[in-house]
């Protein structure tokens, strides 16, 4: 009893330091009208700030995704953390355009680094028979971080002085005080490895685990395409076309979407994990079908059911996508195959948001939505038709 009470104390820590990295990479999203009045710059622009945060991971992921596999969870973590505090720092400093641009890909290398390592270290520090759970713990601190970050932000920013300033400050708090619980951590790695053994990788899984991987991946692409237009423009749809210039509701609203992720990731113990890859999909098209409403009526009315549903659709997607994955991979490319999977996420929450980027300066936004929208429910039913067809192996998600 006393070796699993220590186990899950580790659990959770190592959740609480996932949850402080990846609040910091959502901080700017209900900023960005702000940052648009200070620096003039256009829509596509923010649009390109934010997609750059998500080309970093990839790139992260792509280089070094199995570095902790050889090198231990703590160093990569603990590096995870200076990028964050580097990042923190750029914004701080911000006088320009190229500042955003140097935190956004600052705060990229470091959801890079965290994604599959801090995953990996929560599964692994469970208690044994505790590998579910721990799942859940690591994809719930993982969203329950990203919509902290938004909602921080929002709050800082309308109800304390200097709000381009004060969310940055309190997270470098947060990572200060992060830093010194990594260090008392744990490692879980027995077999560690130098570093030259480290080598970049292409995005690749072991054979036995592909049939696993295939439909869960294409279930990670949707969901965090669906996030990452809705992080990346939703304020200044919000502003524009709704009058809402309240920073604290803009990011509560895309907070809302996150933690209804969260809720959506409880389900799937009930549901199942082969079953809650296609229901997510299913929830993902009717998050979807609302915010079209939304945008057509302009109404707030549509606009946080859309959050509401979209979110439950994405947690079920991805806690089953994630949960399939990494109880099919062996422990020695764990981590290694969850970044391939985080690659294939990334790639949706990056490529459709500069998309709409693009296509905003000659539609509009509201148009530009519909058209997003419009693609990402044929991916949708894509992904769906093709779960239903080659549905997750049951022994995945034992």
């Amino acid at each position: 009893m006393t070796g699993d009470r220590l186990g899950w104390r580790v659990c959770l820590l190592g959740g609480a330091v996932f949850a402080v990295c990846m609040t910091g990479t959502t901080l700017p999203t209900p900023l960005y009208p702000l940052y648009q009045q200070k620096f003039g710059f256009s829509e596509l622009t923010v649009t390109v700030v934010y997609a750059v945060y998500a080309f970093a991971v990839i790139g992260v992921l792509l280089l070094a995704g199995n570095a902790s596999d050889a090198v231990g969870r703590r160093p990569v973590l603990l590096g995870g953390l200076v990028c964050a505090a580097a990042s923190a720092v750029c914004f701080l400093l911000a006088t320009g355009i190229a500042w955003l641009y140097a935190g956004r890909l600052l705060s990229g290398l470091s959801a890079g680094l965290f994604t599959g390592a801090a995953t990996a270290y929560v599964m692994e520090s469970a208690p044994p028979g505790r590998a579910s759970r721990a799942m859940f713990v690591a994809t719930a601190v993982n969203m329950g971080g990203l919509g902290c970050g938004p909602l921080l932000a929002g709050i800082l920013a309308e109800y304390a002085p200097w709000p381009l300033y004060l969310p940055y400050a309190v997270h470098l708090t947060l990572v200060a005080c992060s830093v010194a619980v990594l260090l008392w951590l744990p490692e879980t790695v027995r077999d560690l490895r130098p570093l030259r053994t480290v080598r970049p990788q292409r995005p690749g899984v072991p054979p036995h685990v592909r049939a696993v991987f295939g439909p869960a991946a294409t279930a990670a692409f949707v969901g965090f395409a669906l996030f990452g237009v809705f992080t990346s423009v939703s304020p200044a749809f919000l502003a524009q076309y709704l009058d809402v210039t309240d920073h604290a509701v803009s990011g509560a609203v895309v907070a809302t979407a996150f933690f209804a992720s969260i809720a959506g990731q409880t389900a799937v113990g009930r549901v199942g994990v082969g079953r809650s890859l296609p229901l997510g999909c299913a929830g993902l098209l009717a998050g979807l079908a609302l915010l079209a409403g939304a945008l057509h009526w302009d109404t707030l009315a549509l606009v946080v059911p859309s959050a509401l549903v979209g979110g439950v659709g994405q947690g079920l997607a991805f806690r089953g996508a994630l949960t399939a994955v990494g109880r099919a991979s062996p422990p020695d490319r764990r981590a290694a195959v969850i970044s391939s999977l985080f690659v294939v996420a990334y790639a949706g929450i990056s490529v459709p948001v500069i998309g709409v980027g693009l296509l905003t300066e000659p539609l509009g936004l509201e148009s530009a939505g519909l058209v997003f929208i419009a693609c990402m429910a044929a991916m949708v039913v894509t992904a769906a038709g093709y779960l239903l067809r080659r549905p997750v192996p049951a022994e995945a998600g034992a």
